[in-house]
């Protein structure tokens, strides 16, 4: 069959035929086969081969995969108070593009996501778009990590989970509190460990190559005593934790030590952290310039190992857009962040992380950890869809960013596993598009 491709087609449909694809859902029997599926009116009606339904518009690619859709558990939109970084739209734009359909995003805007009209705010501005959006509420007042927010208003107006975000609660007793009020819902709260009083203005990760490049260290040790701080307050508190950009080998084995010991504790990485190492900071690239900062190849490796063996639960993109005057800079001035969602998949397929494992952190692990529903691909339930070739090689540029910005260290690096799209209930974000 025949199609016509497009810089990015997003609009309303109401009945489509998935043509000739692989089905990537482990429970169902057609698992690893190529089948087709009908939707209408935002519903899977049918999965089987040769089907024909009539005014349809056809998706048929080589190399087609389809699997429930993709979520992410940590993603800045700027929106409000930056929108000339990003807003909802472009936000929701640059993750359907990287496969994602629901997204949860940081409270790290002004002013600060702490109560329920703003969650409201969010969540309302995002129905348009083609991705859900999932707002995480503000744990302290103004993220300053001395007295609680809201916590309970905004979990009733549809927050997701419970955080700081960028700036990780420093005080034992307050995040003990918060910890507290999370498990009287059975919320999970979500940590980025960095003790702020050790190596504060650390510019890259303490050790060889900081001392070769003439530059501050952070040391691995901010983070790994947060995360062992935290898992005795777990133990104390009973109530689930979820640590997001870990980035050292110390803080794995505490976090599987942990989850041995049968503790709620659960974690994630980042794309940029599974691919490179602090040894590809010594051309002073601003565009890896991160928190936490890239550690040792060593580092590295033991998280793509954690991810191979279960570990890790998920990646987390830690999608963080910054303008051009803060990146095009010297390092020293450089803001930290990454804008990551259009390639977290292309990225971590080149770190030997198979795809079949991917989908399963991205869609029924990341649920279960946030107790959002999960029904996989079953006729008479939303279509809520990623499409994707995991094979395909590409190099990702800047004319194919969906995000406002363009702070993207994965631009311009061959690489594997490439998204056409998403489906999600009735609205439709594709490259490619043929109407049958």
């Amino acid at each position: 069959f025949p199609f016509t491709f497009a810089r990015k087609i997003s609009h309303i449909c109401m009945r489509i035929l998935i043509k000739n694809a692989t089905l990537v859902s482990p429970e169902h029997p057609l698992h690893g086969k190529k089948t087709d599926l009908f939707i209408e009116d935002g519903l899977i009606k049918e999965i089987g081969n040769n089907l024909s339904p009539e005014n349809t518009e056809m998706i048929q690619q080589e190399g087609l995969h389809v699997s429930y859709g993709w979520m992410d558990c940590f993603a800045n939109f700027c929106d409000p108070g930056e929108e000339y970084k990003e807003t909802i739209e472009t936000g929701a734009n640059a993750a359907a593009t990287g496969g994602y359909t629901d997204v949860m995003i940081v409270p790290n805007t002004a002013p600060v996501v702490q109560n329920k009209s703003q969650i409201d705010y969010l969540i309302t501005k995002a129905i348009p778009t083609p991705v859900t959006v999932h707002p995480i509420g503000a744990a302290t007042q103004n993220l300053e990590g001395k007295s609680l927010a809201e916590i309970y208003d905004m979990r009733d107006a549809g927050a997701a989970a419970f955080s700081d975000g960028f700036l990780p609660i420093q005080s034992a007793g307050i995040l003990q509190k918060a910890l507290e009020y999370t498990l009287a819902f059975d919320g999970t709260f979500i940590q980025l460990p960095d003790d702020k009083s050790i190596g504060r203005y650390g510019l890259i990760n303490e050790g060889v190559v900081s001392t070769r490049m003439g530059m501050l260290g952070k040391p691995a040790i901010a983070e790994e005593l947060m995360v062992a701080r935290d898992i005795e307050l777990v133990k104390y508190t009973k109530s689930k934790i979820h640590f997001t950009g870990i980035s050292t080998r110390k803080s794995i084995e505490l976090i599987k030590k942990a989850k041995k010991e049968g503790l709620p504790v659960t974690c994630s990485v980042t794309p940029y952290h599974l691919f490179f190492s602090d040894e590809n900071l010594t051309d002073y690239n601003t565009m890896l310039k991160v928190n936490p900062p890239l550690r040792t190849p060593s580092d590295r490796d033991a998280l793509r190992e954690a991810v191979l063996d279960g570990t890790v639960d998920f990646i987390a993109s830690h999608h963080n857009p910054q303008d051009y005057d803060n990146k095009v800079c010297e390092f020293e001035k450089a803001k930290n962040g990454m804008e990551t969602l259009e390639t977290v998949f292309s990225a971590i397929r080149n770190c030997g992380i198979p795809s079949d494992l991917f989908v399963k952190m991205q869609t029924e692990n990341i649920r279960k950890v946030f107790n959002l529903p999960y029904y996989g691909l079953k006729e008479n339930t939303e279509a809520v869809l990623t499409l994707f070739n995991p094979d395909e090689p590409y190099t990702y540029s800047e004319k194919d960013l969906s995000s406002q910005c363009t702070n993207n260290a994965f631009l311009g690096i061959p690489l594997t596993g490439k998204v056409f799209g998403t489906i999600n209930k009735d609205h439709i974000f594709l490259s490619f598009i043929h109407k049958n």
